[in-house]
């Protein structure tokens, strides 16, 4: 009873930000016991006992933690942006797959952005992040679910602008595209089941110290 109330859950998703996270994990001692990015298995023992990975989509992360299905999570800022009614803890900034979220559009005159038509259409996978966006600013727009190459939406005539993830500006660059205005600075968090945290206190704050070293660490090397 004592190791399964030990036993920790960490749910992550491969792609970008996991191999990112790859150099913390291994610093922090849980790296898994496979290939992560190879492995069919959805859970992964890891080189500390009672500690396992489970993968899943990014989107589903704070959802798995936030219902139990995992204890902890590391996932980007604009997932937890874009639904802020997950409620679980978000503890650390792991400072790792840095971007920005950002308004891009087709590179056009100086000239006012939101006067060209009468009415604005932005596209985008944040649909939340950039209704509060806009409205911050105030400025009208009709918000279009996109979720995938939402650089083509300009491109085509179906959208004015673009709310997306960039890194270096380089896709939108090659697509025509260009930044008009940073939404959110972006990186991968630490977070955290709310009834984890008091349950498995011992562990939990065991495993949280060791991100906060691994981020420490490679941030001084930055």
């Amino acid at each position: 009873m004592e190791q399964s109330n030990n036993r920790i859950a960490i749910a992550i998703s491969k792609g970008r930000i996991t191999k990112a996270a790859q150099p913390l994990l291994e610093f922090a001692g849980i790296d898994p016991l496979e290939n992560l990015q190879n492995s069919r298995n959805l859970v992964l023992d890891t080189r500390t006992p009672n500690v396992q990975l489970i993968v899943v989509r990014s989107e589903d992360v704070p959802t798995y933690v936030r219902l139990g299905g995992a204890d902890l999570g590391i996932v980007g800022k604009d997932i937890l942006m874009e639904d802020k009614s997950i409620s679980v803890y978000e503890l650390v900034d792991l400072g790792i797959s840095r971007c920005q979220l950002v308004l891009a559009g087709v590179k056009q005159p100086s000239e006012s952005l939101f006067h060209n038509r009468r009415k604005h259409l932005v596209a985008t996978k944040y649909v939340n992040t950039a209704r509060s966006y806009f409205s911050s600013i105030g400025v009208y727009v009709d918000v279009m679910k996109l979720t995938g190459s939402v650089e083509l939406a300009p491109l085509r005539g179906i959208a004015d602008q673009i709310v997306d993830l960039s890194q270096t500006g380089e896709t939108l660059r090659s697509n025509g595209l260009e930044i008009i205005d940073t939404i959110a600075e972006v990186s991968a968090r630490l977070i955290a089941n709310r009834a984890s945290m008091r349950l498995k206190d011992k562990a939990m704050k065991n495993i949280v110290r060791r991100f906060e070293e691994a981020a420490k660490a490679f941030a001084d090397e930055a």
